[in-house]
């Protein structure tokens, strides 16, 4: 990946619907050689696709919570990952170090739907001991869009 790269995801960043043309004006390329490099980004795996960014709030979702997952033995990422992808309201999941066996990010309409949610996560996921919720008050920093430009760095300059 070089600078070109670079500025190319920083425009989609910016505009994900952004043409080619458009893209290629902002950083000194034919709409042709965009596309190029995005196709090679896309099948690479440095794009991995194209979203819209929803805010939960406007569509119902205003409770947030994180959750450490705590499991009694050894449970597999791939076990776990099968048994989360079934409860939609676990929006993000990764296993961690420490004492937790995973955090899981989970939206949901209020907090009885939380509480619902929490207990699918206890019950349909193998061998779960414990977990510790900590409720969202406020949003410090969300890095999805057109503010998250840090990509443009070299990770090495960082």
């Amino acid at each position: 990946m070089d600078d070109l790269d670079r500025k190319l995801i920083g425009c989609v960043l910016d505009d994900g619907r952004a043409s080619f043309a458009t893209i290629g004006e902002a950083i000194g390329l034919s709409a042709p050689a965009v596309k190029r490099r995005m196709d090679r980004l896309l099948h690479t795996g440095v794009i991995r696709g194209f979203t819209a960014v929803i805010d939960p709030d406007h569509v119902g979702w205003s409770t947030e919570a994180y959750v450490e997952l705590h499991c009694k033995g050894t449970v597999s990422p791939e076990e776990l990952r099968r048994c989360l992808i079934q409860i939609p309201e676990v929006h993000a999941a990764a296993t961690v170090s420490g004492a937790a066996d995973a955090i899981l990010q989970i939206v949901a309409s209020d907090v009885q739907h939380l509480e619902r949610a929490l207990e699918r996560v206890r019950v349909e996921t193998t061998n779960v001991d414990h977990t510790e919720t900590a409720i969202v008050l406020s949003r410090l920093i969300d890095r999805y869009g057109p503010e998250h430009r840090q990509l443009e760095l070299n990770p090495e300059e960082s």
